[in-house]
C-alpha cells in the first residue's frame, strides 16, 4: 500500500533517490535532472548562472501526478529543463518553510491563489522568484502555454533581460516585506471583543443548508468548528443567544460532513474537501492533519451535546487510523492518495451492479436506498456513498422492520469494505511528519477522554514513543522520518502542536515523563522561535538555514495557526506548571497578532480560542489522593468538565512534581485543587461540590 513507485520507469535515478519523502521518490527517475533543496543545488544555480526552477508537491496530490506524467517524464521537455535550469523539487509536506514562503511568492506575481504543483522560476543566488504558476499542461489549453514553450521563454528573458528581472526582484522584495504583520500598538491590552466579531463574521459567511463556510470547493475548517463548540460551551460569555447560533452553525456542519460523501461511511474517516457545496463528492485524498483535528472535534461534539453520530463517527475513524495509518513502529503515516491505477477515486466508487453480487437480497434494497445507488451516478459513470436518506426512511422504502435495518447496513458495509480491501490501493505516503503525529495524537487522546475506549490511548501512546525515540535529539525536534532515517530541522508547528497533545495525553494518564517532554519542549521552543521583542513566534528556528525570509504567521490555514496553538497550549501550561515566562510569552503573542485578531478575526480561530482562555481562564482541577481512590475520581471529573476545562488526576504516590503541583498535597483521602488562572479556590474533598462547580460554564 505504500506511495515509494518511482515515475518515468527505468534508467538512471537522479539525485532524488537517497531522500525519505515518497513524493521525491516517485520522481528519482524522472529524466529531468531533479535536486533535493540543499546547499549543493543552490550553489549549483549560482556556480552555473541558471535560474532555479522549483517545483512543489506531495505525494497525494492530484494535479502533481498529471504533471508528472505530461512533462517530467517526458525526455524532450526534460531536455530543455536540464538544459536551461537547475531543478528542485520539494516535497511541501517536510518543508512547509518553504512551501509558505513560495505561495505567499507566486500569489505576489500572479495575483491568483497558489496551490500544487507550484512551478517558479527563481534567481540563482539570492533565489528571488521572479516568474510562477501551479499546473501547466504539455500543450496550450486552459489558457496556459505548453510548458516546454514557457520553459524556453522563460530562458530567453532570463539570458537577455536579467537586468529587468532583478529590477522587478527588488520591488518583489519590498512587496514581500510589507506584508509582515503590523505591530500592536504599545499598551495593547487584548480583549474578548474580536470572538464576538468573530461569530458574527462565521455566521455572515454560513451556509444554512449545508453546512459549512463557503461555496464549493468546501473544506472542513476544523478550527472554526472547534471555536464555535467552545463558544457555546462558555455561552459566548453570557449571550444565550448567541450561544446558540454558535452551536448550530458547528451541529449542521459537523451533521452534513459526517452525511456526505466527504466522509467515507465504510472505511472511516474524512477526505481533504468536497468539490460541490452539499459535501457529496470529495477530492479522495486522504490527510492526516484532517482527521485528527476531526477526530477530536467529534469527539468533543459527542461529549457536548450526546448525540450518538458524533460518537460512531468519531469511532470510525479512530478505527480507521489504527488499521490503516499506523506503522508498526507506532508513527502514524502521512496520507492516502486520491489515484488508484491512475484514476482519482477509483478505489472508493461503485456501481449497482457490484454491490448487488456483494449483499444479500434482504440487503441491497436498504443499503441503495441509504447510500444514494438509487439516485442516477454522481461521480464519473459510477457512485460515491452518501447517506441519501435516513434509516428509517431506507427502512421504510425496502419493507425492512427498522430494528432489524441497523443490523443489515452494519453487515452490508462490513461486507463491501472487505470486498473493497482487495482492490488495488491508493498509494499511502508513509513518512512520519512530527506535527501532523502530534495532531494525531491529541485527537486520539480526546477521543480516549470522551468515548473512553482504551485502545485510543494506546494508539496515542505508541505515536508518542516514536517521535521520543526518533525525532526528538539533544533537545531539539526533527520534522520528518521514514525508514530508520530521520531528518529536517523541526518547525514551530512541530513544537507547539506536541505540546499540545501532551496536554491532552496527561488528563488520560498522568506521567511526569509526559509533562517534563512538555516543559522540555516549551522551553526550546522559547528559546528557539519566540520573539522577545515584537512578540509571536517564527516559523523557523535560530538555528534554520537562511531563507527568503523568516515569516511569523498567524493566520490559520489547512493547518491551525502555529502561533495560535502555542499560545493557548502555553497558557495551560504555565497555569498548571507555575511557570509565569509561558503565560508571559503567550500574552505578548496575542499583543502581536492584536492587529490581526480584530481585522479579520474568522481567519485567526485558533488564536481567538488562545485569547478566550486568556480573558477568561478555565477552569483547571488537579485531582490528588490515593491511586485506588482517585479512578472515580477521574472518571465523574471528566464527564462533568465543559470543553474548555482541564482535569489531571495525580496519584498521591507521584512525587518530583514541578512548582505549584508540588504544593497540592491531598493529604487523607481524595482532593480537588481547582484553579481559574491565578485564582484557586480551597482544596475540595466532596466530589459531587467538585462535579457541581466543573459543569458550570466559564463565561
Amino acid at each position: 500500500m505504500s506511495n515509494d513507485q518511482h515515475g518515468g520507469g527505468e534508467g538512471r535515478p537522479n539525485a532524488l533517490i537517497h531522500e525519505t519523502s515518497p513524493y521525491l521518490l516517485q520522481h528519482a527517475y524522472n529524466p529531468v535532472d531533479w535536486q533535493p533543496w540543499s546547499e549543493a543545488a543552490l550553489e549549483r544555480a549560482r556556480r552555473e548562472h541558471k535560474p532555479i526552477l522549483l517545483s512543489i508537491g506531495y505525494s497525494a496530490c492530484h494535479w502533481c501526478h498529471v504533471m508528472a506524467h505530461e512533462s517530467f517524464e517526458d525526455a524532450a521537455t526534460a531536455e530543455v529543463m536540464n538544459e536551461h535550469f537547475v531543478n528542485i523539487k520539494v516535497d511541501r509536506e517536510e518543508r512547509p518553510d518553504l512551501d509558505k514562503i513560495y505561495q505567499i511568492a507566486h500569489q505576489l506575481l500572479t495575483r491568483h491563489g497558489g496551490g500544487w504543483p507550484l512551478t517558479l522560476f527563481l534567481t540563482p543566488d539570492d533565489r528571488v522568484p521572479f516568474f510562477g504558476g501551479t499546473y501547466f499542461p504539455p500543450a496550450p489549453r486552459y489558457g496556459m502555454p505548453a510548458f516546454r514553450t514557457l520553459l524556453q521563454q522563460i530562458a530567453s528573458a532570463w539570458h537577455k533581460d536579467e537586468d529587468a528581472i532583478r529590477r522587478q526582484n527588488v520591488s518583489f522584495m519590498e512587496a514581500m516585506a510589507s506584508l509582515e504583520p503590523a505591530p500592536a500598538e504599545a499598551g495593547t491590552e487584548p480583549d474578548a471583543a474580536p470572538l464576538s466579531l468573530c461569530v458574527d463574521e462565521l455566521a455572515q459567511n454560513f451556509d444554512h443548508e449545508n453546512g459549512g463556510f463557503s461555496g464549493a470547493p468546501k473544506f472542513p475548517h476544523c478550527t472554526n468548528i472547534e471555536f464555535l463548540l467552545q463558544q457555546n460551551a462558555r455561552q459566548c460569555g453570557g449571550d444565550r443567544q448567541r450561544a446558540a447560533v454558535c452551536l448550530d452553525m458547528a451541529g449542521t456542519t459537523l451533521q452534513h460532513m459526517a452525511a456526505g460523501g466527504i466522509y467515507d461511511h465504510l472505511g472511516g474517516g474524512f477526505c481533504r474537501y468536497a468539490v460541490d457545496e452539499r459535501w457529496l463528492i470529495p477530492h479522495f485524498e486522504k490527510m492526516l492533519y484532517d482527521n485528527g483535528p476531526l477526530l477530536g472535534v467529534y469527539a468533543d461534539a459527542f461529549h457536548h451535546t450526546g448525540d450518538p453520530g458524533y460518537r460512531q463517527v468519531a469511532a470510525e475513524t479512530a478505527a480507521w487510523v489504527i488499521r490503516d495509518m499506523q506503522s508498526p513502529d507506532g508513527g502514524y503515516y502521512s496520507s492516502l492518495d486520491a489515484d488508484s491505477e491512475g484514476e482519482e477515486g477509483r478505489f472508493y466508487v461503485w456501481t449497482p451492479e457490484e454491490v448487488k453480487s456483494v449483499l444479500s437480497e434482504e440487503e441491497y434494497p436498504l443499503f441503495a436506498r441509504r447510500y444514494g445507488l438509487d439516485q442516477p451516478a454522481n461521480f464519473e459513470d459510477r457512485w460515491h456513498l452518501y447517506l441519501a436518506v435516513s434509516v428509517d426512511a431506507a427502512a421504510q422504502a425496502a419493507g425492512v422492520a427498522p430494528e432489524r435495518a441497523e443490523a443489515l447496513l452494519k453487515s452490508a458495509r462490513e461486507k463491501l469494505l472487505d470486498v473493497r480491501n482487495r482492490r488495488v490501493w491508493p498509494g499511502r505516503d508513509e513518512k512520519i511528519l512530527t506535527a501532523w503525529n502530534a495532531l494525531m495524537i491529541r485527537g486520539m487522546a480526546v477521543a480516549h477522554l470522551r468515548l473512553g475506549e482504551p485502545q485510543y490511548l494506546d494508539s496515542a501512546e505508541k505515536a508518542l514513543a516514536f517521535i521520543e525515540d526518533n525525532l526528538w535529539r539533544d533537545g531539539h525536534l526533527l520534522a520528518t522520518a521514514r525508514d530508520g532515517r530521520a531528518h529536517l530541522n523541526a518547525y514551530l508547528d512541530d513544537y507547539a502542536f506536541l505540546i499540545d497533545a501532551l496536554l491532552q495525553l496527561l488528563q488520560c494518564r498522568w506521567e511526569n515523563s509526559w509533562l517534563e517532554f512538555a516543559l522540555a519542549l516549551a522551553d526550546t521552543m522559547l528559546a528557539q522561535f519566540y520573539d522577545a521583542d515584537g512578540g509571536g513566534f517564527y516559523f523557523t528556528s535560530r538555528d534554520h538555514e537562511s531563507l527568503l525570509l523568516r515569516r511569523k504567521d498567524f493566520m490559520d490555514d489547512s493547518l491551525p495557526s502555529g502561533n495560535g496553538v502555542a499560545a493557548r497550549a502555553l497558557l495551560h501550561l504555565g497555569h498548571l506548571s507555575g511557570r509565569t515566562d509561558y503565560l508571559d510569552a503567550a500574552a505578548h503573542t496575542l499583543r502581536a497578532a492584536w492587529p490581526a485578531l480584530q481585522k479579520i478575526p474568522h481567519g485567526h480561530t485558533a488564536l481567538l480560542q488562545a485569547l478566550q482562555d486568556y480573558v477568561a481562564p478555565p477552569a483547571q482541577a488537579v485531582i490528588r489522593g490515593p491511586a485506588a481512590e482517585i479512578k472515580a475520581w477521574h472518571t465523574a471529573c471528566l464527564a462533568a468538565a465543559d470543553l474548555n476545562t482541564g482535569v489531571y488526576t495525580i496519584p498521591a504516590e507521584t512525587g518530583g512534581l514541578p512548582g505549584l503541583l508540588a504544593d497540592m498535597q491531598a493529604g487523607d483521602g481524595p482532593a480537588a485543587f481547582i484553579c481559574a488562572g491565578t485564582s484557586c479556590r480551597a482544596p475540595e474533598r466532596d466530589l459531587t461540590a467538585v462535579t457541581h462547580y466543573l459543569k458550570q460554564p466559564v463565561l
